[in-house]
């Protein structure tokens, strides 16, 4: 598959099905989050720690790959900007988009490997799981090219998913654990352990994980970037194991205060990378 093919299957997915609204109210593409209350407050905290690395006010914020802007939680990041700039590749996420933002957002068809902004455009750069869906060759030049958008002493957010990890065993051998309680539990005995909606494997498309240390040698190499946590723990995790009756709020505000801790340890060896490039002023 070309490089043309793969952004031309991405747009298409995302505008037939990815970003189109189903009966219970949310985009299809929330089959990928875990939407429970018992894992809420532990996936808010997450949101917020992308506004932690941004700036808080200025002249543009680019979000690189906004789809609809999916969340509220998202809103907050350009909260002190006087315009949200939304780029992605499916015009169906840029209506909604349009319609979340009102006048505080502009809206732009573009492939996010091949900006058509100038040097120096924003002030800060948002970009939450989108790079993951560029060919592996093209992902240094990506970055690259978002940081040359950055105005001196401007910082950008990525957010995306490692391939390979260190605690992917240890989180593995938990979701094993906890498939087989939940098999054992006799039916109607614990309703909250039944599969919730959405756990089996939505639709999907064009996606490359790398590894934290492909990033290192790839990127990391070339820009100052800084690997902190987003979560640890994948939606297959958290829709496995952390359930109601076996404390799983409790246990998320455990995992929550580990990674906040050891940011950099679970940034680099856990489920979903939150990473940080700041340009000198």
């Amino acid at each position: 598959m070309t490089q043309h093919d793969v952004k031309q299957e991405i747009g298409r997915f995302y505008n037939e099905v990815g970003w189109q609204i189903e009966q219970d109210g949310n985009f299809q593409n929330a089959q990928y989050e875990d939407l429970r209350p018992v894992s809420a407050e532990y996936i808010a905290r997450a949101h917020a720690r992308v506004a932690r690395h941004l700036p808080k006010s200025g002249r543009y914020l680019l979000d690189a790959g906004s789809g609809p802007v999916q969340y509220d939680a998202y809103l907050q990041y350009s909260k002190g900007f006087e315009r949200r700039v939304c780029l992605d590749l499916s015009f169906v996420a840029l209506k909604q988009a349009r319609a979340k933002l009102g006048a505080h957002g502009w809206c732009v068809v573009a492939d996010i490997a091949h900006l058509p902004f100038k040097p120096e455009a924003f002030d800060g750069i948002v970009s939450l799981h989108t790079i993951h869906h560029l060919p592996a060759d093209e992902k240094p030049g990506c970055y690259l090219g978002l940081y040359e958008r950055l105005i001196p002493g401007g910082s950008m957010v990525t957010v995306d998913g490692w391939s390979e990890h260190k605690l992917r065993k240890t989180w593995t051998l938990l979701i094993r654990l906890a498939e087989r309680l939940r098999r054992d539990k006799k039916p109607g005995q614990a309703a909250g352990a039944q599969t919730a909606p959405g756990e089996s494997k939505p639709a999907g498309t064009y996606v490359v994980k790398n590894s934290a240390a492909w990033f290192k040698a790839a990127v990391g190499s070339q820009l100052p970037a800084q690997i902190l946590t987003w979560r640890s723990v994948s939606v297959h995790f958290l829709r496995t194991v952390i359930q109601p009756e076996w404390g799983g709020k409790f246990w998320l505000k455990v995992l929550y205060r580990l990674e906040e801790c050891f940011p950099r340890y679970f940034g680099e060896n856990g489920q979903y990378p939150l990473i940080v490039i700041r340009k000198p002023e």
